[in-house]
Order: C-alpha cells, then sequence, then structure tokens
C-alpha cells in the first residue's frame, strides 16, 4: 500500500482532499500511477470479446480513470489558486503526458469501432434520454478527436495535442509571473493623491503580503489595479501602471507570449484542416449553439456598431470634463477610467467611494446565499476545522428543502501571488449517480483586494457582480442532477455555460436584495433609497466603453481563429490591424490583450469562444424577463422551471431546446441591447 495520500481511500469529511498531507512531490508518483491504472482499465474495455453494448463500453468508461480524475482535479485547482515552483515544474511536465494519455484513449480504433457500432445501433439499443445523449457525447468526442483518421492523421493529431498542452502551461505561467513580479510602490504623498481609504487599507495590506510593511502597493489584480486608475490624480503614475497592465505577456523577455500565440494559432489551424474543417474556429463553433464564425460575427457586429457610437459620445463628456480641470491632452486609455469616475460623480452624484462602504465581501456571500435559498431552496452552513489548501478558503455545506446534503462549497475570495488572475468557478469533485449518488464539493476563485486588519473587505459592484457570477457557476455545479460524469454540471455547450451564471448577476441589481444586503460596514446602517436608486440609475453608464472592450477581443479572437494562412504570424500587429479594420476607439483597448488572453490560449476551453459571454447574454437577459413578466422575481414556479430545465440538467438536454423548455421561446436580442443601454429607438 502507497503511503502516498493522492493514491489512498481519503477519510476526509465530505470526501475533500487531506491537503495538509500533500506535498508537491506526491504529484508525480500519483499521476503516473493513476495514468497506468486508467489505461489498464481502458484497454480492457477495448479488448474486451463481448459485443459491445452501452454498459460494457459507454459506462465502463464513466466508470474508468477515477483515480486519475480525483487527482488531476486537485493538482490543477492546486495550480490555479495557489501554485509554486515545484507545482508549476510539475505542470509543465505534466501537460503532455497527460494530453498523451488522452489521444491514446481517443484515438484507439477498437475503441472506436465499439463506440461507432452503437451510434449506428443506437435506435434499437432501448436508451433512455440521458443514456442516448451521453453516446451522442462520446460519438462526438471520438470523431472530433480524430479517431476516423487513418494512423499518420492519429499520429500528427496526437503530437498537435502534446504540443498545445505544453504551450497552454507555458501561456498561463508566464501571465503568472508578469503579474506576480509586478509592485507599484507608491513611496510619497504624491504617488497617492487622490487614492480614497479603502484603496490606501488595500494597498498596505498587498504591501505587507509582499514583505513591504508600512508602505503601499498597487498589483496587477484587477482589484487593485482599476480602483487605482479610477481614482489616482497622478497621471504619470496612471500611465506607468496601465502600461504595465496592458503588456502583460510582451514585455520581450522569458515570459513573452507572442511566439507561444503563433504556434498555437499554426497547430489548432493544421488540426482543423486535419479533421476536414475550413479553420479552427469552423472546427470549434461546430460543438456549440452558434454552430458557425458567420453566426458568431452577425451577433458581435449587431452589438459592436451601436457600442462603438456610444463609446464616441462617452469619450467626449470625458474630454469635456478633463477641459474643465485644465486637462487639454486627449483623452487616453489611462484616463478613461479616471475621468468616467468623475462624470459618473457629475451626471449620476454617484461616487464609486460612497458606494464601497455599503459593499462588504461577507454581506454579498450572504446575499448570494440567500438569493440561491429563495429561488431554489438551498442552505448554506459555514464549517471550520476541515482540510483547506489555503487558510483563507471558506467551506460550506450545502443542503436542500429536506435538509438533504447536497454538496459542499468552497469560497477562496482574496488575491495573493500565488493564484492566476481573474475569477472561475471549479470542482474538486462533480455530481454523478453512476455508482451511488456523489455530492459535488465545488469551489469559487476570486481575486479580491484584501481589506486592511481587522477592517472589512470592500468590493466595487463590478466585483460584486463577478461574485454573484461566479456563484451562479457553482450553483450550476452543485444543482447537477445527473446520472453520468460525462454531462454533469457544466459540462455543456460552451457559449451556453455562461447563461446561469450571468443569469444569476441580475439578482443583484435588484432593490429586494441590495436593500437587506448592502449595508455600511461601520455603522450597519442599509444604502440608502436615494443612493441605490443613483446606483441603479446609473446601471448602463460607460457601457459603450464596457461592450468594445469586450466585443474587440471575442472579434479578434474570431478573427485569428479563422486565418487559414499562419505563417510568420506577427501577433501584435494581427492584433492591431484587426483592430483597425474593425473601428476600434483609439482610447480603449481589448479588455484582454492577445499576449495575456487566457481564455483563448491557456488551454483550449474558449479559443474561438470568447463571443460566448455575449452569446448567453441574449439568453440570460431575455430569461430574467420571465422573472419580470411573473411579478416577482422569486416567483416559484419561474424558479422550479429554471432549476429544472437550467440548473440542474448538466449536459442532458439540447442547449437550445433547454432554453425553450424554461422560457418557452428561443431568445431575442433586443433585450440585451435594452439592458445595455444600446438598443436604437
Amino acid at each position: 500500500m502507497s503511503d502516498n495520500p493522492l493514491l489512498t481511500p481519503w477519510s476526509t469529511p465530505f470526501g475533500l482532499p487531506p491537503f495538509a498531507e500533500i506535498r508537491a512531490e506526491h504529484f508525480r508518483e500519483a499521476f503516473e500511477t493513476a495514468m497506468r491504472e486508467a489505461r489498464a482499465e481502458i484497454d480492457a474495455i477495448a479488448a474486451q470479446a463481448e459485443p459491445p453494448s452501452f454498459d460494457n463500453t459507454v459506462a465502463a468508461l464513466e466508470r474508468s480513470g477515477k483515480a486519475l480524475t480525483r487527482v488531476a482535479r486537485t493538482f490543477f485547482n492546486l495550480t490555479g489558486a495557489d501554485t509554486n515552483p515545484q507545482l508549476q515544474d510539475i505542470e509543465r511536465e505534466i501537460a503532455p503526458k497527460l494530453a498523451r494519455h488522452s489521444s491514446e484513449t481517443l484515438l484507439n480504433g477498437a475503441l472506436f469501432r465499439r463506440i461507432a457500432a452503437l451510434w449506428d445501433a443506437r435506435e434499437g439499443l432501448g436508451l433512455d434520454a440521458e443514456q442516448a445523449r451521453v453516446l451522442e457525447r462520446y460519438h462526438l468526442m471520438f470523431q472530433r478527436a480524430g479517431a476516423g483518421l487513418d494512423d499518420a492523421g492519429k499520429a500528427r493529431m496526437a503530437e498537435i495535442s502534446q504540443r498545445l498542452a505544453t504551450l497552454g502551461t507555458q501561456f498561463s505561467q508566464n501571465v503568472l509571473k508578469d503579474e506576480a513580479e509586478y509592485r507599484l510602490v507608491l513611496e510619497t504623498e504624491a504617488d497617492r493623491a487622490g487614492l480614497p481609504d479603502f484603496l490606501l487599507a488595500a494597498a498596505a495590506a498587498a504591501a505587507r503580503e509582499r514583505g513591504l510593511d508600512g508602505k503601499h502597493v498597487i498589483t496587477l489584480s484587477r482589484s487593485s489595479i482599476e480602483p487605482f486608475l479610477q481614482f489616482s490624480t497622478n497621471r504619470a503614475l496612471r500611465e506607468e501602471a496601465f502600461r504595465a497592465w496592458a503588456s502583460r505577456g510582451e514585455t520581450g523577455g522569458e515570459t513573452d507570449n507572442r511566439a507561444i500565440v503563433a504556434e498555437t494559432i499554426a497547430l489548432r489551424a493544421e488540426k482543423a484542416r486535419l479533421l476536414g474543417y475550413e479553420t479552427y474556429a469552423h472546427y470549434k463553433l461546430d460543438d456549440a449553439m452558434a454552430k458557425t464564425p458567420d453566426a458568431v460575427r452577425d451577433l458581435l457586429v449587431k452589438v459592436w456598431d451601436p457600442a462603438v457610437t456610444r463609446a464616441a459620445a462617452e469619450r467626449d463628456r470625458l474630454a469635456d470634463m478633463a477641459r474643465s480641470e485644465g486637462e487639454n491632452a486627449p483623452i487616453a486609455s489611462w484616463d478613461w477610467r479616471h475621468y468616467a469616475e468623475k462624470v459618473r460623480r457629475r451626471d449620476h452624484d454617484l461616487d464609486e467611494a460612497e458606494l464601497k462602504p455599503y459593499l462588504q465581501l461577507d454581506r454579498m456571500i450572504d446575499a448570494a446565499f440567500d438569493t440561491a435559498h429563495r429561488l431554489f431552496g438551498l442552505s448554506f452552513k459555514e464549517l471550520n476545522g476541515l482540510p483547506v489548501y489555503h487558510p483563507d478558503v471558506r467551506v460550506f455545506e450545502v443542503s436542500d428543502r429536506a435538509g438533504r446534503h447536497v454538496g459542499l462549497f468552497l469560497g477562496d475570495y482574496y488575491a495573493r501571488p500565488s493564484k492566476r488572475s481573474g475569477a472561475w468557478m471549479s470542482a474538486f469533485r462533480a455530481q454523478e449517480k453512476l455508482d451511488g449518488d456523489i455530492a459535488p464539493i465545488i469551489v469559487n476563485v476570486m481575486n479580491f483586494a484584501r481589506g486592511a486588519d481587522g477592517e472589512a473587505t470592500l468590493l466595487t459592484f463590478d466585483d460584486a457582480s463577478t461574485l454573484f457570477h461566479e456563484f451562479g457557476h457553482a450553483l450550476h455545479g452543485l444543482l447537477s442532477d445527473v446520472t453520468y460524469p460525462v454531462i454533469s454540471g457544466t459540462s455543456v455547450a460552451r457559449d451556453f455555460v455562461e447563461l446561469p451564471s450571468q443569469l444569476y448577476e441580475h439578482w443583484l441589481s435588484q432593490p429586494a436584495v441590495l436593500s437587506r444586503f448592502a449595508v455600511h460596514y461601520r455603522t450597519g446602517e442599509p444604502m440608502p433609497k436615494a443612493l441605490l436608486d443613483k446606483l441603479l440609475a446609473a446601471e448602463n453608464f460607460n457601457q459603450g466603453f464596457a461592450t468594445v472592450e469586450y466585443a474587440a477581443c471575442a472579434l479578434v479572437d474570431l478573427e485569428m481563429h479563422l486565418l487559414t494562412e499562419t505563417e510568420g504570424l506577427d501577433v501584435s500587429a494581427f492584433e492591431r490591424e484587426t483592430l483597425e479594420r474593425i473601428g476600434m476607439p483609439g482610447e480603449i483597448i481589448m479588455r484582454h490583450r492577445v499576449p495575456h488572453f487566457a481564455h483563448a490560449f491557456a488551454g483550449e476551453g474558449y479559443s474561438a469562444g470568447y463571443y460566448s459571454y455575449m452569446w448567453s447574454e441574449v439568453m440570460d437577459a431575455d430569461a430574467f424577463g420571465a422573472f419580470e413578466e411573473a411579478g416577482d422575481i422569486f416567483d416559484p414556479e419561474t424558479a422550479e422551471r429554471l432549476h429544472r430545465h437550467i440548473y440542474s440538467a448538466g449536459g442532458r438536454p439540447d442547449p437550445e431546446e433547454a432554453y425553450k423548455a424554461f422560457r418557452g421561446r428561443a431568445p431575442t436580442i433586443d433585450a440585451l441591447l435594452e439592458k445595455r443601454g444600446l438598443k436604437v429607438a
């Protein structure tokens, strides 16, 4: 019996990983052993003499590799949320090995013949709806991996997969290193000019984490850099910080990602050609709701043109504000947030510094939990003393209306150098019922700037929206009610997966929620109705800017993955030329410039798929209308339909049919344009 905790049964509460016992060096042995066991299981499925059946082939594949899944989920959650040089070394080493392992499975001819035989005979197998969907997903998965290619094609596909895994890992680690190493130390009063108390407290906490007690540090975490750009009156420092933020992955040194992106694009294009697709975008979108690049471009252009017009008007208002303060230079990218905050204060009498004391992290967590309770009957009980991978992590047991255990929810909210930027949901264990009722263990990871010692952590409204967004993903994992792992929770089409998360954001901005949970962190007084009204009235403020910075990313992502000629690709030039062609305003940059565009290049998740947020937003804007039409944002009947057809269904239904089952019809883009304030009268 191995003494490696990753390879022994876990006796921890709820089946949490025994984090205190796991050391980085355990992962190499665990991966090698678990891959070897999984390979033996899969080869036995492929080689069995019995004719293929759903149970001895598809269900058997679903049961295989459980140790490998457990090790991989633990490892990659750590490398995202609390990494170190040892884990990063192992990540670089293991990524191509895992890709090879996957290729050996998905390119196994004997295994594919069994699945293809089942697919051909599917009408006579007596499968229920869920089994039929699982068989469909497996057949498509093998086809899209290249199982139908000749031996030379399969060998090349395996090589491409391994190389892409290596490149994606290096891309992610390079961005993390650029972010972790940057610090803007505010030494003087002039350096700190204009910064409100909450930002100074967060900057002091960031300095302490970096061994700079008594100093103030601005980091490249979005919750640090964006408020700095909003409030700092030191234009030179705003420019310095902004340029560092914008140039992550493009510094010219060892962390420069441009060559990685160019090679990634070339390999993806080759992969698509091998599989018979015109471009990688055609390949990727073929298994999405959008289906075609033309459908994606059509959506983005419908939003782009009114957004650019709106952004131009916004820019003019910012320039007027700057001139009124004696600043006659044209508005630059590092000025936009600064003057936008001033214009919002003037036009809406709304000041982020006035608003933020009412948006405590703990109360926003409570708001997200209470909304889930009122919609779906869930309760959340915090548990102390359980194994966690970092002291900041909080653990909650989730129960249903009858008090039955649903799963565990882990919240990891604070920024730190060992954590990659952004916010995300992941799972240490996914829900399934194949061999017993397996409850999910779901984690939300954020990067909020921690408050000063003894003080509450205060959020911007965007931060609070992010918390609700990721909690929507968490609910998609927690409420999953399917039998088979391959369709569990968020295992749905990429342009459908953002519907549960973006829809959940709507409840944050409802007076029924804010009036209860937006309370002052010192006095406990609720947000004054006048301030709440101003917040809601300003909901569409700066939406031209927000839409342009997002849609530019989606368009560049799409166009780059439509390339058929990739030889000598100059990534920066392609980005610049594409933005010029679509009419990108000079004062705005992409929300994620290509050299640090992790959605697209730190793995294949959102590659040619960053449009997914907006595709889902068409649905979420329309979906919330079902509650508004019912006259109650917690209407029980509407919530029950939402639970049954969206949050609990996983990948069992076709996403388009799932939406129609909830809403009664297909969505229209009008609700999206109205939500963003872009609808032309």
